[in-house]
């Protein structure tokens, strides 16, 4: 199956879709999706039930963390959600999981590591990043938007907490029917970063950015 039809691949980036497999997993069973877009980049979907029915989906765009996902550090909120919103489709019995290959909010991993040195001298996520002569927020959700539309998906009920991302889908012609928010791995290690998110970038945290 292939990417974007010739009147749309000039807006988004051609994208590959690569096929499905069944995944098992300890939260319930998924259908896992590859794709490859135009830059060489895999990315992955996860599925659960009929979503190409024109009915809103639960739907999470998850950007990939390392340290996060897979070294389980305690310095961000990366792998309890994941794992939280993973945990929620599989209870839904119906949505989608994207993981994105932005590592670091699209910086990379290299570029991540030299901000988290910077915040370990006592600058914030955002600082960190400005100092580096890097952006907030380098991610780009025109690949998702595409993901979903090959996946059937035209309207989402989004497990975010992070505005540009609901206004990014929107832009890009996907319907945002419903915010959900999603809290998980807050500690102590992290509680700088979330605030910062919270205040410097507009994030949905609850009572840190209502007050």
């Amino acid at each position: 199956m292939a990417g974007p039809d010739a009147d749309t691949a000039a807006d988004t980036p051609a994208l590959f879709y690569g096929g499905s497999c069944r995944l098992p997993t300890e939260m319930g069973e998924f259908r896992l999706h590859g794709f490859r877009d135009a830059t060489g980049r895999e990315h992955a979907a996860l599925t659960v039930g009929a979503i190409d029915d024109g009915q809103p989906v639960l739907t999470r765009l998850h950007s990939e963390c390392l340290t996060g996902d897979t070294l389980y550090s305690l310095k961000c909120d990366c792998g309890p959600q994941l794992q939280a919103a993973q945990q929620a489709i599989a209870t839904e019995g119906r949505g989608v999981l994207l993981y994105l290959r932005q590592e670091g909010r699209g910086i990379g991993l290299v570029d991540k590591i030299r901000a988290y040195a910077l915040q370990d001298a006592g600058a914030d996520t955002v600082e960190a990043n400005r100092r580096l002569g890097l952006p907030d927020d380098a991610r780009d959700y025109r690949v998702a938007a595409e993901m979903l539309k090959i996946l059937g998906v035209c309207s989402v009920r989004l497990l975010t907490n992070n505005p540009a991302k609901m206004q990014a889908l929107s832009d890009l012609g996907v319907a945002v029917t419903e915010r959900l928010p999603l809290r998980a791995g807050e500690n102590p290690h992290n509680s700088n970063y979330l605030l910062t998110k919270a205040l410097r970038m507009g994030h949905w945290l609850g009572a840190a950015e209502e007050a």
